[in-house]
């Protein structure tokens, strides 16, 4: 008798601590139990933003992989729903792995699977139970209502080609602007040369799909031929430039096997972006030069939200806040749980490169500290925080009189002895971001990370604090900075820090806790 996955899921949720634990953040997106790794499926439906995403109920004991599902009106609060795709298929009964969504019009709708506005596409993995050996294929779920979903009855809709290997995962899908009436699909492949390249597809019906080829970058001289062993993730979205309203395209995809430099891809699998205009199977005008989206040391796999073609709204972007053969984090073993997603992040691209700011900022009617326009010395408390473990802060400098024409200054989350400091140096020479989790309870080899930039970028500091994970947005979205942050739950607030006397332009929070 075929095992009843979804009752099984339904039984490890209610049977859950996580909600009980101190460490469960309290608006970021986490798992009901087990396991959370990548965003899936990210969708907004009239007010109501839908999160999909990988989720493992049985983990550490089974680590068998569904399509998690939440949904929120606020990208505060989220509600669990049951899991969406069950892994219960010839095709994918060894999880089903990641992919997208599309939100589709009425007439799409009509002529679409099932007759479905709602269309989701992701990966089924199958592995040979003896060999382990892998076999990857494309599948298709739909859903009328986000309650019911329904797999597609002539599942996969795309089987390997040949030239590369079974890793060949996460399809993303949208609507051609240039070819109306038609849907291309972007997919993670890695070639039989053990090379990491992107297939794009393109589709009528959303059914029948055709090979188009690899994405290539006519114009980057060779830069991204051979970027790492594997692309998981890839994604390719139209950003809006801040000064002109020009979009441009952004391909946005993590390139498996990169070498870390003294600053710049660290984590064990990096998250890079790279610019260029999409034309057919090209990507033009990019010259190969790719960025990490986030600096810190929990970031992978990031998505962008999918929207009803009459409906456009700002491009919002979800990650998760973890990285791959990291689970090794204080909540598994005390309640069950382990990583959360970051918060949802608007994104713009300013001179080329991508600004990302938080969804939710702070509300104008935001609490004013009384830092704002007195002179900081040493260590100051933020009183208005005491008491607090989940908090969004923004703090602005107006002047930092040091010696030297250059001064240092941040935060500190938590108490001593267990505590995380963030820094920001200012100088003519650039602007440096130093995080130091060392102390924490979840310090990680490499616990301390060095980020430079322009000496241009605004004197500026956001950070939302939720229990045990931290986002960091240095200037004005110019940086952030992702970590699980982990400080003891007794030990709350912050406390801000400086080496010169340091006059705060504007000081404003919202405990959340």
């Amino acid at each position: 008798m075929a095992e009843d996955l979804i009752a099984l899921a339904r039984k490890a949720m209610a049977s859950s601590r996580a909600g009980q634990d101190p460490d469960y953040p309290r608006f970021h997106l986490a798992p009901p139990v087990g396991r959370l790794n990548d965003p899936n499926g990210l969708l907004v439906d009239g007010d109501t933003y839908h999160a999909f995403y990988q989720f493992g109920p049985f983990h550490p004991r089974r680590k068998l992989v569904f399509w998690g599902h939440a949904s929120s009106h606020d990208l505060l609060t989220w509600e669990q729903h049951d899991p969406a795709i069950i892994p219960d298929s010839p095709y994918d009964r060894s999880g089903a792995y990641s992919g997208s969504a599309l939100v589709l019009a009425g007439d799409e709708a009509a002529h679409a699977p099932d007759h479905a506005r709602f269309q989701l596409f992701y990966t089924g993995n199958l592995k040979d139970p003896t060999t382990d050996a892998r076999i990857s294929t494309q599948a298709l779920a739909s859903s009328r209502d986000l309650a019911r979903f329904t797999k597609w009855p002539g599942n996969p809709i795309i089987d390997r080609p040949n030239g590369y290997t079974a890793h060949f995962r996460d399809p993303q899908v949208w609507r051609d602007p240039d070819a109306p009436g038609t849907f291309r699909m972007v997919v993670g492949a890695q070639r039989t040369d053990r090379t990491g390249t992107a297939l794009l597809y393109r589709s009528a019906d959303l059914v029948s799909w055709r090979f188009e080829g690899e994405l290539s970058f006519p114009d980057a001289h060779g830069a991204l031929d051979s970027l790492g062993y594997m692309w998981e993730c890839p994604g390719i979205v139209r950003v809006p430039d801040e000064a002109t309203g020009t979009e441009h395209d952004v391909l946005i995809f993590c390139p498996q096997g990169i070498r870390p430099d003294e600053e710049g891809y660290e984590n064990i699998f990096p998250c890079v972006y790279t610019v260029g205009r999409l034309v057919g199977d090209e990507l033009r005008e990019c010259s190969g030069e790719i960025h990490e989206i986030d600096r810190g040391f929990e970031f992978y796999a990031p998505q962008v939200f999918a929207r009803h073609p009459a409906r456009p709204g700002p491009v919002l972007l979800m990650g998760w806040a973890g990285n791959a053969e990291e689970d090794d984090q204080p909540s598994a073993d005390s309640a069950g749980w382990v990583h959360t997603m970051t918060v949802p992040r608007v994104l713009t691209l300013r001179d080329g490169r991508l600004v990302q700011r938080p969804a939710t900022p702070l509300p104008d009617d935001a609490a004013e500290l009384e830092l704002a326009g007195a002179p900081v010395t040493g260590e100051t408390r933020i009183s208005e925080l005491r008491g607090h473990r989940s908090w969004h802060l923004e703090l602005e400098a107006e002047a930092l009189e040091t010696t030297g024409g250059s001064g240092r200054w941040g935060l500190r989350l938590g108490d001593e002895p267990c505590h995380v400091d963030i820094d920001l140096t200012l100088s003519a020479s650039g602007t440096h971001l130093v995080v130091d989790r060392t102390t924490s309870r979840y310090a990680r080899h490499g616990a301390k990370r060095r980020v430079t930039a322009s000496p241009s970028i605004r004197p500026r500091l956001e950070v939302l604090h939720d229990r045990s994970i931290t986002e960091i947005v240095v200037g004005d979205g110019d940086i952030v900075f992702t970590l699980r942050s982990f400080v003891p739950p007794d030990s709350s607030g912050a406390t801000v820090r400086t080496d010169g006397i340091l006059r705060l332009r504007s000081a404003r929070a919202r405990p959340l806790d």
